[in-house]
Formats: structure tokens, C-alpha cells, sequence
């Protein structure tokens, strides 16, 4: 089986970095972060996964080893919290609340 674009996306995707922008705030509380993006005044909603997701990401040198610190925190396959990652990595570059940096054409 040959790997998909989205397969292979996503290994672009492990190897990169995250940056929160200037541009934008958060603040986790017990059942969720909310994430401002202070250009557009707009604000997101994450639930508690998600904000601690976003907290290793923003921590780890690479999206791979966010995962790895994440592997002991959830009781899930590394496939699933790989693949979550992505899709939350994916969704917040949409709107624009990080930079990815360092992945393959970067």
C-alpha cells in the first residue's frame, strides 16, 4: 500500500515545528483553551485535549516529538494521536493561530 497525500502530508507535517504568532493569545482553563487572534478580533474555542495538544506543540522542537510527550498522557495508539495532531495543526494554521516552520520545502 502506497502511502496517500495525506499520509504523506502528515510526515511533513511530524517533522515541522509550531509557533504560536505574536498575533495571538490563549489561556487554558480546566475544560478548555481559548485562543485569540488579536488581528482579526476572533476568538477559538479548544477543548481540553486540544489546548494541552497545543501547549506540547508549541513546547517541542517538532510535531513527532510533541507526540511522544503526549504518548503517556493519553492511552491511544501513536498512529491516532499522530493523526489528531495533524488535523488540529491543519485547522489552526487555517485560521491562522500558528506558523508551521522546518518541514521538507519549509
Amino acid at each position: 500500500m502506497t502511502p496517500g497525500p495525506t499520509m504523506s502530508h502528515n510526515a511533513s507535517l511530524l517533522a515541522s515545528s509550531i509557533k504560536v504568532p505574536q498575533n495571538v493569545v490563549y489561556r487554558s482553563f480546566p475544560s478548555e483553551t481559548v485562543v485569540l487572534n488579536l488581528q482579526t478580533g476572533k476568538y477559538h474555542g479548544l477543548n481540553a485535549t486540544a489546548g494541552r495538544m497545543l501547549q506540547e506543540l508549541e513546547r517541542a522542537a517538532s510535531v513527532a516529538d510533541a507526540i511522544g510527550a503526549l504518548e503517556p498522557v493519553y492511552d491511544q495508539p501513536r498512529e491516532v494521536l499522530e493523526r489528531d495532531a495533524c488535523e488540529l495543526c491543519r485547522s489552526l494554521l487555517q485560521c491562522g493561530l500558528i506558523e508551521v516552520h522546518g518541514g521538507p520545502g519549509d
